[in-house]
């Protein structure tokens, strides 16, 4: 007997089931955010602040974790928000540091967006680390590699102490995790390549432990099976990811940059140092994007690093964002793992590649 027919109702399949509020709330997002790009290549900025009103810090504990803004480099400017477990430590024991950047394809978004307030409000209760959310540059408007110096800033700003706020919790910087999702894990991974091409000399005491990508943004010129499988899929779409590598990338460039390609010459420089870091990739099954996240592990491997796949065979692209997925609470878990340096707990969807 020949094989049998695939089923018609799975091959169609985009997305998981999902409650139906979630399945609404992405929908309205996809549109609204893409009702602001504009097609010269510019967005408009003061419709997606509108839709996107900034979340104020609280000193006072929310969900057990107060957040402060503060200023990262007045000359950019750049500023980040800092979340603090509470209580964090005892005693005043320093706590380990966790650099976050959100996503958001470069142009979205913001360290204030409630989304990512409340995400990284999660990280700090469920790892007991501060988390330096940066409120980087975004793009068109700051392309590449705007968004790579400011991370890069951040790391600056974090070894001289005399820079942290002064009424918080000490910050042990020799215990630095980089951390993002989707365009936030691009970046998270060029400055951990800065980190490790950068003089030994420029980092007195701050020293990048681990690397957390969630669903990285990376690309390529050519369209990948995932790609062409899960159109239609939430989230993303291969016209939406067109437009925002555009916007980001130097005028006249293409996907074999650098930025977007981790397998090229310049955009695999420094992985193999030995001071870059060990690094988590968390891989979503219904994410059009997961195809090119595994050929970075492939050229993670291929350097010599050590790469742990956390494979999440249900989860849609940015799934973690919402804690209705029984794979949000779980990354959340794998995450204070790494924080806590525990690198023999694994879950069911954890692997070396």
């Amino acid at each position: 007997m020949g094989e049998a027919a695939e089923d018609p109702a799975k091959r169609r399949a985009v997305a998981p089931p999902m409650p139906w509020r979630t399945r609404l709330t992405i929908l309205a997002a996809g549109y609204l955010t893409d009702s602001t790009l504009r097609a010269d290549g510019t967005v408009n900025r003061r419709l997606l602040n509108f839709l996107d009103p900034r979340v104020p810090a609280s000193a006072a504990p929310r969900n057990g974790v107060s957040s402060r803004d503060v200023d990262v480099d007045p000359a950019i400017p750049l500023r980040a928000r800092l979340f603090i477990p509470c209580p964090a430590g005892s005693g005043g024991e320093a706590v380990p540091v966790v650099v976050f950047f959100h996503g958001g394809g470069f142009t979205y978004l913001s360290a204030a967006s409630s989304a990512y307030d409340a995400v990284c409000r999660r990280i700090a209760r469920y790892s007991g680390a501060a988390v330096l959310s940066v409120d980087y540059r975004r793009s068109p408007e700051h392309r590449f590699p705007a968004a790579y110096d400011d991370g890069f800033a951040a790391l600056r700003f974090l070894d001289d102490p005399k820079k942290h706020p002064a009424d918080v919790v000490p910050l042990d910087v020799s215990r630095c995790f980089l951390a993002g999702d989707s365009a936030g894990a691009n970046i998270a991974h060029h400055v951990a390549r800065r980190y490790a091409l950068a003089s030994p000399t420029t980092f007195n005491t701050l020293r990048v432990a681990s690397l957390i990508a969630i669903q990285p943004f990376f690309g390529g010129e050519e369209r990948t099976p995932a790609e062409l499988r899960l159109v239609g899929a939430p989230i993303v779409s291969v016209p939406r990811t067109d437009w925002l590598w555009r916007a980001f990338l130097p005028p006249g460039a293409d996907r074999t940059h650098q930025a977007a390609h981790a397998a090229s010459l310049a955009g695999a420089a420094g992985i193999d140092s030995p001071v870059f870091p060990p690094t988590t990739v968390v891989i979503g099954g219904y994410d059009p994007l997961q195809d090119w996240q595994r050929r970075y592990c492939e050229t993670l491997q291929l350097k010599g690093k050590t790469v742990r796949v956390v494979d999440y065979p249900n989860a849609i692209h940015a799934f973690y964002l919402f804690p209705e997925f029984a794979e949000s609470r779980d990354l959340m878990l794998r995450i204070k793992e790494v924080v806590a340096g525990d690198g023999n707990q694994r879950s069911g969807g954890e692997h070396e590649p």
